[in-house]
């Protein structure tokens, strides 16, 4: 159980939170929601121990995970190690013992007695099955055993993550604190991490923009709401509908509330003197009491833009055709006489692990990286629009402003149509004209789909797209895409992403590529390990 009591945070005139009172219960999986910059990640520090709170007090319990990003401090440590960090109390005992038995002969009787004290702690914490358990979270992550032994450096980033993520899910925590545990994972590690956790019995508290794995593992949803924190039962789609019928209950009676005092300011004015003053007196003491109980409507903490991608003109039937296509780097294989035909309106997402070469297929389609041997041809009246995974790629980080960037790529465009493209996005009328190196991570995203709206392209490329995204906008970008007469060609590990907009599913694996069918998808029937187009040796 983690209670918190009276929980005010801010950041000089922000206010983040104001007396927050909750209480996470044993046994309840919750999702840590909000819009960005709403304080998710604060209140999880500060529930953590990392972070002191402006007031107020957070009881933990006695075993702790902690999902923290700081692999740079565990470099030189072995993988297995790392892991078993995450058990403090086991992870000094098994230390001292080992500094104490290095003495060998040297040993005094006060070393003999510690040396029972510490068993007695490793014995306590389940030390003897430590290495097994860190063994089988490391490879249910992805982690071969053969590498286990090896230094955290000699992992790449996304997999020095997955490691911290065992270290928190080890030694069976009594409450554990993720924040987008599924980031560096590929959907099969997802998977297995939703196994993993609805086996889990203690309290778990989770921040991710993954929206199917909300829904799989949360049992409630604890949502940021403008300074303080509201609970819902349910999953993730459960919280949306719930808060969708408040809002909507709570703006049926301020509106009848508004016509009730709009009726009253109307009677009183019309017979403020005259043979009906006094009963007009009397109705200006109930529009006094009407507007004291005018509720006050909250404005809404869901801050969702309005993603839509038009077409200046369709393209040809078939939109693209793959023959031949092979591509390598030293000893991997990414494509090896790949063939692939793309029609008008077709929506193909590409699937599969981290590093397997769906970036470098998206490069060789878009003309951005040239293939070993094959070719790419695009159909008749194909307007490519291309979004990169490195934003990097389009944005410089400059004194430019995202409107003059934004209005690049489309001088034709007037000044009111590039403001209502702004707001659709969520720039305000002055954040518009922020220069795009102060560009937060969202900004950006939100900044290329504007892009996107302004070309009119009728193919989308885009290469994990919702990266940096919150749920609102995730929601929106997939309706934006299922209602977007084109042709799309995506790569992501968002699931529901996958199942709204995909109407054809490239899997990537070691054995190669395979299409999948939408249904094949939804049944769980993906990263298996063969092969459609078959790679050779």
């Amino acid at each position: 159980m983690l209670t918190i009591t009276d929980l005010s945070m801010g950041f000089g005139e922000q206010l983040l939170f104001q007396n927050v009172n909750v209480v996470f219960n044993g046994g309840e999986r919750y999702g840590l929601t909000g819009p960005n910059g709403s304080g998710k990640s604060t209140f999880m520090r500060i529930v953590a121990g990392d972070l002191e709170p402006t007031s107020g007090r957070v009881s933990r319990p006695r075993r702790l995970g902690v999902l923290r990003q700081d692999h740079f401090r565990f470099e030189s440590v072995r993988i297995i190690d790392v892991v078993l960090m995450g058990n403090e109390a086991l992870w000094e005992a098994m230390a001292e013992k080992e500094t104490i038995l290095a003495r060998g002969d040297d040993l005094s009787d006060e070393d003999g007695m510690r040396l029972g004290e510490l068993e007695g702690i490793i014995a306590e914490e389940d030390g003897y099955a430590a290495e097994s358990e860190a063994t089988q979270l490391l490879e249910g992550l992805g982690i071969p055993e053969a590498r286990h032994t090896d230094t955290l450096s000699t992992l790449v980033g996304g997999y020095k993550v997955r490691v911290l993520l065992a270290q928190a899910l080890f030694g069976k925590p009594d409450a554990l604190l993720l924040d987008e545990p599924t980031n560096a994972l590929d959907i099969a590690s997802i998977r297995w991490l939703e196994g993993f956790l609805l086996e889990y019995r203690g309290t778990l508290v989770v921040i991710s923009h993954d929206r199917h794995f909300l829904n799989e593992v949360c049992t409630k949803i604890a949502d940021i709401d403008y300074e303080t924190i509201i609970l819902y039962p349910g999953n993730y789609d459960d919280m949306v509908e719930a808060k969708a019928e408040a809002r909507s209950s709570l703006e049926l009676a301020h509106s009848a509330r508004q016509k009730k005092i709009a009726d009253l300011q109307e009677f009183v004015q019309r017979f403020r003197s005259g043979s009906r003053a006094s009963q007009a007196k009397s109705r200006e003491k109930a529009l006094e009491r009407e507007r004291k109980l005018l509720l006050d409507l909250k404005r809404s903490n869901i801050q969702r833009p309005f993603i839509r991608f038009e077409q200046r003109r369709p393209s040809g039937r078939q939109i693209l055709t793959i023959d031949g296509l092979c591509k390598r780097f030293g000893d991997q294989v990414i494509c090896d006489d790949f063939q692939l035909n793309v029609f008008r309106k077709d929506k193909v997402a590409i699937v599969g692990a981290n590093g397997v070469g769906k970036t470098t297929l998206l490069k060789m389609i878009v003309g951005a990286l040239e293939p070993d041997a094959g070719r790419v041809d695009w159909g008749h009246e194909a307007h490519l629009g291309y979004m990169p995974q490195d934003h990097g790629e389009l944005i410089e980080r400059s004194d430019e402003t995202a409107h003059a960037w934004v209005w690049r790529w489309n001088d034709t465009a007037k000044e009111e149509e590039l403001r209502a493209l702004f707001g659709r996005l969520l720039f305000t009328r002055d954040e518009c004209f922020k220069p795009t190196r102060v560009l937060s991570g969202g900004e950006t995203v939100r900044l290329l789909l504007a892009r996107l709206m302004i070309l009119q392209a009728n193919v989308l490329l885009l290469d994990e797209p919702n990266n940096h995204l919150d749920l609102e906008s995730i929601r929106s970008l997939t309706q934006g895409l299922v209602d977007y007469e084109g042709t799309v060609i995506f790569v992501t590990h968002d699931r529901q992403m996958v199942s709204q907009v995909a109407t054809r599913i490239l899997e990537f694996s070691e054995d190669g590529i395979r299409e999948l069918s939408p249904t094949q998808f939804d049944a769980g029937d993906f990263l298996v390990r063969h092969a459609t187009y078959q790679r050779h040796a």
